[in-house]
């Protein structure tokens, strides 16, 4: 059963192993359609990302940007349900054999029930799931069902977390840790990147666990960037708005794969 998180735990090394950070891929399930997000995600891993998180659209999504409320608004009006995340993890980990998380917020589990939620995302391949909003002192119940199904529980961390709050995460999550920070705003891109990397440093004190960056990366220059500090680098909205822009579905899948691969080299540092 714990085949799921030991693949995600795997990949992570492989790609230390090899010098580079690993490439994480973020796509909304149901965009623009079910089909079309499975088909997206696999272009994804085509192009050359190691890990994919298929997002749970969510009616109000507080941490995320307007491109990806865009597609979480075109998900919904097309009526995804947790069953179509479910079958997007699952066709998208068997066509490739890769490692596939859930990023979602907390309340569409709880409704729909923890223990209902990890089977079906561990019996579907899934290797986890990212919790941004799930506080680590109410997470007893999710993580004693996560362990129970061999499903990675990684939790977020921000620049504002202190110290001691660091360890506290860290010691509760697993699979890796997802460091949130800022970067590419217009004049504070410096301070920016020096305030993720000052943030990977932290975290790496508190745990053993690799710390992957979202930082709002676009482009391979910034992922060689991240990538000189982290041991992932996660990138979602750059994938979106692609999609968005494209004409039509097959121009939106070539406009993954082919951002998927830029970045792959970016990770690699021959961007």
């Amino acid at each position: 059963m714990s085949g799921n998180v030991q693949l995600l735990t795997d990949t992570l090394a492989a790609a230390k192993a090899e010098g580079r950070s690993a490439l994480i891929a973020y796509l909304p399930a149901g965009f623009p359609t079910v089909d079309g997000g499975i088909a997206a995600i696999k272009a994804a891993f085509d192009g050359g990302a190691d890990i994919v998180e298929v997002g749970l659209p969510h009616s109000d999504p507080v941490l995320d940007g307007p491109v990806i409320q865009t597609a979480d608004d075109i998900a919904l009006r097309g009526g995804v349900r947790i069953a179509d995340v479910m079958r997007t993890v699952r066709e998208a980990h068997e066509a490739t054999g890769k490692p596939v998380l859930v990023m979602t917020y907390w309340n569409p589990i709880d409704r729909y029930g923890v223990e209902r939620f990890t089977a079906e995302l561990a019996d579907a391949g899934g290797a986890g799931c990212i919790l941004p909003d799930l506080p680590v002192q109410e997470s007893a119940l999710w993580r004693e069902h996560a362990d129970k199904h061999g499903l990675a529980t990684v939790f977020v961390v921000a620049p504002s977390s202190k110290d001691e709050r660091l360890a506290e995460i860290t010691a509760a999550g697993s699979g890796f840790v997802y460091a949130a920070s800022l970067m590419g705003v217009t004049g504070t891109r410096e301070s920016v990147g020096t305030q993720a990397q000052d943030l990977v440093r932290r975290t790496r004190a508190t745990t053993e666990l690799p710390v992957c960056v979202g930082l709002g990366v676009s482009n391979p220059t910034q992922a060689a960037e991240v990538a000189g500090f982290a041991d992932g680098v996660i990138v979602g909205s750059a994938f979106v708005k692609r999609m968005l822009d494209a004409p039509d579905e097959e121009a939106a899948l070539e406009a993954v794969r082919t951002l998927a691969g830029e970045l792959a080299e970016g990770v690699r540092g021959r961007a």
